[in-house]
């Protein structure tokens, strides 16, 4: 089964190195007391050889001679487990402690007068030797070994006591340490949980932005999630305002249909040429939907017959007002942009001057101008004579769903539409009083 816990992974880590650890150490620390045990055991064996030292004595005649009575009672009790012996150069053995008897005898090894030997017989006794030259008072000399044995018994009972406590401890240390490396790992890991306890409260609404005090680990993580949310609203607010849009685009040739279902025979070819232009506008408006924001030229289109056209159309769907359409435009505009952008910034620009206006729309194409120190590749100006927007208006109505005039029929979003566009290709949009007609005069300037 996987385990998905990353604290689990990591406790269970920690404890695997405890563990190592903790065996290693004790096998370290055993070692050491053995050693240590096996020194103190050398320390006393030597205590004892001096005691053997200053009881024996040697006669006049050479021999060494030993009391009945030592100072230490182990030497007196067989089976003790604490042996002593007494051997000449030659190895010969002239004593041994009533302790010893029934034991093999040890013999001893080559040793310099004045020098210990401690080692770990086969029988399994720890064994000191030690060398030394008497002399007597007539001035006779004889070389003696002192050996003093003790069964290991004693050595393997300090370490087993030792290795039970040292387990013990181990044990209690690593449940104490795993315990503590569990609270260290809950304190490392809550950056974590608390990013993703704001992106749960992301997900409920709660919260927009990832926008807490992270890690700096988790500070490049926290960024590019906020900047995917806002990719990913600003598609959806795309979409949604692209579906605004193209109802919006479908208004205008539907006002144009309407007005010539009345005369459908007359107007035949107006309405086939709108129908199209519908087909042409859904087209537009999903591709700009999926679009990630950027419009790309793809040829050269004519802007004077862009304006003709939705002159034309106009025309027919505000028949009423009988709208006089002052045009100042080149036989030829030829600019460097999508046709249904055109259509969309110059088609809602127009339609509101046709809706606000009293009688009179003028509209003029300027090639070339020049907008403080930027240069623009054409000027669009679309004045009317209506009753205009007040200033303190004009900015609100380039937002959605505001309307200079609740009363009139519409969505709210047409300026809006205008003004995004602009703003994607790179231009300037300029509202204004006019001068000449008294109504709205805008100035769209496009690079």
């Amino acid at each position: 089964m996987q385990v998905k816990s990353l604290t689990f992974r990591l406790l269970v880590s920690a404890g695997l190195v405890l563990a190592a650890f903790f065996a290693l150490a004790s096998v370290v620390l055993e070692q050491g007391f053995r050693k240590s045990a096996e020194q103190a055991l050398k320390e006393k064996l030597q205590v004892h050889v001096y005691s053997l030292l200053s009881s024996a004595e040697l006669k006049n005649f050479g021999d060494l001679t030993m009391p009945t009575y030592l100072p230490e009672p182990r030497f007196a009790t067989p089976g003790s487990g604490l042996y002593g012996f007494i051997h000449l150069v030659n190895k010969d053995q002239i004593w041994h402690s009533p302790s010893a008897i029934g034991l093999d005898v040890i013999p001893p090894p080559e040793l310099i007068p004045g020098n210990f030997e401690f080692l770990l017989t086969e029988q399994g006794r720890y064994t000191l030797h030690y060398a030394v030259i008497w002399k007597n008072k007539i001035g006779d000399e004889r070389e003696y070994i002192f050996t003093v044995t003790e069964d290991a018994q004693f050595v393997s009972n300090e370490v087993e006591r030792f290795r039970k406590t040292l387990r013990v401890w181990l044990l209690a240390l690593g449940v104490v340490l795993m315990f503590i490396q569990l609270a260290l790992l809950r304190w490392g890991l809550k950056p974590l949980r608390v990013i993703v306890k704001d992106l749960e409260a992301i997900e409920k609404g709660r919260k927009i932005h990832l926008d807490g005090n992270y890690a700096t680990e988790l500070e490049g993580l926290a960024g590019n999630i906020n900047a995917f949310i806002n990719s990913e609203r600003a598609h959806l607010k795309r979409y949604r305002n692209a579906l605004a849009d193209l109802a919006h685009s479908l208004k205008t040739p539907l006002s144009i249909m309407r007005g010539c279902a009345e005369s459908f025979s007359v107007n035949k070819e107006t309405v086939k040429e709108q129908i199209c232009r519908m087909d042409d506008i859904v087209e537009y408006q999903l591709q700009r939907a999926a679009a990630k924001g950027e419009y790309k030229t793809t040829g050269t289109v004519d802007l004077s017959v862009i304006i003709k056209k939705i002159s034309v159309s106009l025309a027919k769907v505000y028949i009423d007002k009988n709208i006089l359409f002052d045009m100042t435009v080149p036989e030829q505009s030829l600019v460097c942009y999508e046709e249904g952008d055109l259509y969309e910034i110059a088609g809602n620009l127009m339609d509101n001057a046709c809706k606000w206006c009293k009688h009179t729309v003028k509209i003029s194409i300027s090639l070339n101008q020049h907008k403080g120190r930027r240069h623009y590749a054409v000027l669009l100006q679309i004045e009317d004579d209506g009753s205009g927007i007040p200033d303190g208006k004009l900015v609100e109505i380039l937002k959605r769903g505001v309307r200079a005039d609740e009363n009139i029929h519409g969505h709210g979003i047409g300026m809006a539409v205008v003004y995004e566009l602009v703003g994607l290709l790179g231009g300037v949009l300029e509202g204004k009083k006019s001068e000449t007609l008294g109504g709205m005069k805008w100035n769209v300037y496009l690079p």
